[in-house]
């Protein structure tokens, strides 16, 4: 984490009543900001909170505490993430493995969604998506990380038309996972969503980027490494 830090979650003071999105407030338990390492060359961006992130207000590795104490889950595509995202960094080295769930020790490693409040029946629709884009393009360049990390279709939508040059129709999944796609000033390692992916294909981008942080990965914007 960046020394001069403060917190891990929402970091950057981004404003915790927003209601641009009636819909949203309604069923919403908390807007889930940023959370992570404000110095991070790594960006992971989901679709929307988890059920346990929007308790937690945790994006992308809140485990929910249910799970915990055994009782009945949400057993959707965004809670699958959580669980399996986590294993990944613990994977990597990039998140302590004896951390909290409700504050995981990130390292180099920064979480975020491409909507910061919850629906429990719906994924976001693309209006709520574009009201929330200016979060999210605010932590990008405060952040100003090496790789991005799409997780799922609409992430890598999204991120694919806003930094890369690449044709929409290339930017695809499975096709472009584990792969590594120059952006504009970043580059992109697309990750199929957990409810779409193998195991072989979750090992398969493990080791891709393994790889890849074992690379002289910050060369693409001429910087040293740290």
């Amino acid at each position: 984490m960046d020394a001069n830090q403060q917190t891990r979650a929402n970091p950057f003071s981004m404003d915790e009543q927003c209601r641009n999105c009636p819909a949203l407030c309604e069923t919403r338990t908390q807007v889930v900001h940023g959370y992570g390492d404000v110095g991070a060359d790594f960006l992971f961006v989901g679709e929307r909170p988890s059920r346990a992130a929007d308790e937690s207000g945790v994006p992308l590795v809140a485990r929910d505490s249910a799970a915990e104490s055994g009782t009945e889950v949400d057993t959707g595509a965004d809670a699958d993430t959580a669980d399996d995202l986590r294993r990944i960094l613990e994977r990597l080295a990039l998140c302590d493995a004896t951390s909290p769930a409700d504050q995981p020790e990130l390292e180099n490693v920064y979480l975020t969604t491409l909507t910061r409040c919850r629906h429990p029946e719906r994924p976001p629709t693309a209006e709520e998506i574009d009201t929330c884009e200016p979060y999210l393009n605010a932590e990008i360049r405060m952040i100003n990380p090496e790789i991005l990390v799409p997780i799922g279709d609409r992430a890598l939508s999204v991120l694919g038309t806003d930094y890369t040059t690449t044709p929409a129709d290339e930017l695809v999944l499975p096709d472009a996972h584990a792969t590594t796609i120059r952006g504009r000033g970043f580059e992109l390692v697309p990750m199929e969503a957990p409810r779409d992916r193998t195991p072989a294909q979750t090992q398969t981008w493990i080791e891709h980027f393994a790889d890849l942080m074992a690379s002289d990965y910050r060369q693409t914007k001429g910087r040293q490494k740290r």
